[in-house]
């Protein structure tokens, strides 16, 4: 129910740090890529701060308009604007650049996923999530466990997640290794979220394995 919120900021650098704030607005393309756009849905304050060596600063972010039914998602990017150099021969200066991720809630939240494709084609295995629901998650693990016609576990792997906002999904993949695939029945598939948990089963064919 908060329109507005606070973020506080540090520098922990031995000497100044001059910092730009700017907002976005995040979506999620229909492969779960991230994508920006610039907004004015957000009010911010300040739009640039020079900190001293540990000075402390507090970024106020407020919303415009009302909640919709489908959570809003935003990122405020604090960037590091680099003092210049003296020109002393070959240097590369890397700048600080972070994202704060806004979420502007629906009035009723609604966590609902599912995995609305699953199959192996030449030995890869796929697996694509989809939020069904108003509100992001965060998949914390995709685990692929593999089981011979013995109920032996004989391959497993887990893949890193990210966010997913609502109404995107993202598809993942992993490639069996080929001495394995054909000793495949049987294919588990555990997605953990952040608030839910997602499963799903293949049965395996050795024709799956094939290129």
């Amino acid at each position: 129910e908060a329109r507005s919120g606070a973020i506080t900021v540090v520098n922990e650098m031995d000497g100044r740090l001059q910092v730009q704030m700017k907002v976005f607005e995040w979506t999620q393309d229909a492969e779960g890529k991230d994508q920006y756009a610039e907004t004015e849905d957000i009010i911010f304050f300040p739009r640039m701060i020079l900190f001293e060596k540990n000075e402390e600063r507090i970024i106020r972010a407020g919303i415009r308009m009302p909640p919709a039914t489908r959570e809003k998602t935003y990122r405020l990017f604090i960037e590091e604007i680099p003092e210049p150099k003296k020109a002393e021969g070959a240097n590369v200066a890397i700048a600080i650049r972070f994202g704060v991720p806004i979420f502007v809630k629906p009035p009723k939240e609604e966590v609902k996923g599912d995995i609305d494709k699953l199959g192996m084609s030449s030995g890869t295995v796929a697996v694509r999530v989809n939020n069904a629901g108003n509100r992001h998650f965060v998949i914390l693990s995709v685990v692929v466990r593999g089981k011979n016609g013995s109920n032996e576990e004989i391959f497993t792997k887990e893949l890193s997640g990210w966010y997913l906002l609502a109404g995107a999904s993202r598809l993942y993949t992993t490639t069996v290794p080929p001495d394995v695939c054909p000793n495949l029945a049987l294919l588990d598939i555990e997605v953990k979220t952040d608030t839910i948990t997602l499963r799903g089963s293949l049965v395996a064919e050795k024709s799956m394995c094939m290129p």
